[in-house]
């Protein structure tokens, strides 16, 4: 029984490692070769596996591309944005929100630019993987939006229609990246420069 437990976990070892290759080398690829096609015989081939293990690992590219997506918000600092989600003041939820999805873009920005350019211009290339990611993220800036109401934290010439449409442009990766890379700002910088203009958008003053 010993023995077949240490051979199950080797097996579960070997499986998540292979798995974990196959997400880094993805990665690398974005990275190294961004204007390439994406290739699953170039990553099976620097991840060292057959082709036919990305399918039996992950089930499709479709599969893959959601895994990737889900692993790089893991690794770039999902716990932080949940955390954020679940304060109990909508201000600071705001504002540690912004600060952690900023951080989140700039922990490994190339593949971040990557997938968003890819989704304006081959979106097929990566499957629904980033379509969903936006999904998700404007659920996000609606909630934010509900909980500022909710709070009397919104301007009055501001409704919650409006406050999303503000926050969803404010908090994507374009506006992110235009203060980030185009104008040369600082994470901490950039940082300042969204959540005071956000604030300043859709919040009351504080009193």
């Amino acid at each position: 029984m010993v023995g077949r437990k240490y051979e199950q976990r080797l097996r579960a070892e070997a499986a998540e490692e292979t798995r974990r290759r196959i997400l880094d080398t993805f990665a690398e690829q974005l990275r190294n070769s961004p204007t390439d096609p994406i290739s699953l015989d170039v990553i099976a081939r620097h991840a060292k596996v057959a082709r036919s293990t990305i399918y039996t690992v992950f089930g499709s590219k479709a599969g893959l591309f959601d895994a990737f997506v889900e692993d790089l918000w893991s690794r770039t600092g999902l716990p932080a944005l949940t955390a954020a989600v679940s304060n109990p003041d909508a201000r600071e939820h705001l504002r540690a929100g912004i600060t952690a999805a900023c951080r989140m873009y700039a922990a490994d920005r190339g593949v971040y630019r990557v997938l968003f350019s890819l989704n304006q211009l081959q979106p097929d290339a990566v499957g629904m993987a980033v379509q969903k990611m936006e999904k998700e993220r404007s659920g996000g800036m609606a909630h934010l939006a509900r909980r500022l109401d909710e709070d009397s934290a919104l301007r009055a010439d501001v409704s919650v229609e409006r406050a999303t449409d503000v926050l969803w442009m404010l908090c994507s990766f374009d506006t992110f990246d235009s203060f980030y890379s185009d104008r040369g700002k600082s994470v901490d910088e950039t940082i300042e420069l969204i959540v005071d203009t956000a604030e300043r958008a859709v919040c009351r003053p504080r009193g």
